[in-house]
């Protein structure tokens, strides 16, 4: 989506102060744990330009410029001293596959024998590294790598009304290559407004079985289901008395288990946001160094309360 959009007037007078809400309460805060999750954005350049794209990413939308692998294995190194325990490694874009370092990306983590997660549209640009991607998967488990294909709806109609003309095909073509050549598969969707959860898991499957994809609709790490966001909208701010009131753990939240790792353009080093969902907003920029970033966040964006806490969705996860 659009960060230019123009807000609701009731927008205005909320997320102003990091502290406090517009009534004078407490801000939520999320205090870190560890990591879960450790995200690499690899830049904003994207094959396609959709309506709905968090992070604006398109065709010609640099403004995160493409991470390089000694970047990726610095944080790697940085991000060993820090805890014992491996976390995962996840991938975003833009596309990740457009990233001309990304194979090399990827046998780094995999030789490390990390988890790694790729979200992908399954598109030209992955379909483009067939044989790379063959024998990188012929040199380590197949376990250690997922890859999360975007599916905005289960509609053709509907997805390609969100991608653009002509993009169902390439990526169900996409997919079936990978399920042919045993691939750890797993799916993002998007759930409709207008749409309860539950229809939204049986479109899903019903297309899984249609691909013959051993997946289950019900499970939150097969089939994650991201809620709208919309900046439009004039949604609530969480104060720390929200946590009781909706029964929900601030250790729940994606700021609680994972950072993201972001290049602007024209910045000589990468940085540390403690939200996928917010590369840009400076409020969640929290240093070039991992151990600079184990801090507090405060939930002081709609997003905060659309996707994660109200939405109860997570990008490591899915909905909780």
């Amino acid at each position: 989506m659009s960060q230019q959009l123009e807000l609701d007037p009731n927008q205005y007078l909320k997320f102003k102060d990091q502290f406090k809400t517009a009534t004078g309460e407490a801000r939520a805060k999320v205090s870190f744990r560890n990591f879960d999750t450790l995200w690499f954005n690899t830049g904003t350049l994207c094959n396609l330009s959709c309506k709905n794209c968090y992070i604006e990413s398109t065709p010609l939308n640099d403004n995160l410029v493409y991470i390089t692998v000694q970047e990726v294995v610095n944080y790697l190194d940085e991000l060993r001293d820090l805890q014992t325990e491996d976390p995962q490694i996840a991938f975003t874009g833009g596309e990740p596959f457009m990233n001309p370092d990304f194979l090399e990306i990827l046998e780094e983590c995999l030789s490390r024998h990390l988890r790694v997660l790729v979200l992908t549209n399954a598109m030209k640009p992955m379909q483009h590294k067939k044989l790379d991607l063959l024998r990188l998967k012929d040199r380590h488990s197949d376990e250690e790598l997922v890859l999360r294909v975007s599916i905005d709806h289960y509609e053709p109609t509907i997805h390609e009304s969100e991608r653009g003309a002509n993009s169902w095909s390439p990526m169900i073509d996409g997919i079936n290559w990978l399920r042919d050549n045993n691939f750890m598969i797993k799916v993002a969707g998007r759930r409709l407004v207008h749409e309860s959860l539950e229809e939204s898991k049986i479109g899903y499957g019903r297309l899984f079985n249609n691909l013959g994809l051993i997946l289950d609709p019900n499970d939150a790490d097969d089939l994650v289901i991201f809620p709208e966001m919309n900046l439009l909208l004039d949604v609530p701010e969480i104060t720390e008395q929200c946590w009781d009131i909706l029964s929900v753990s601030p250790n729940s939240q994606m700021c609680a288990n994972s950072r993201m790792i972001v290049k602007r353009k024209g910045a000589p080093n990468p940085t540390v946001v403690s939200c996928t969902l917010l590369p840009y907003d400076s409020k969640f920029e929290l240093g070039a160094s991992l151990r600079g970033s184990l801090g507090e966040t405060y939930l002081n964006h709609p997003h905060c309360a659309q996707f994660c806490v109200l939405g109860g969705a997570s990008c490591s996860n899915g909905s909780k």
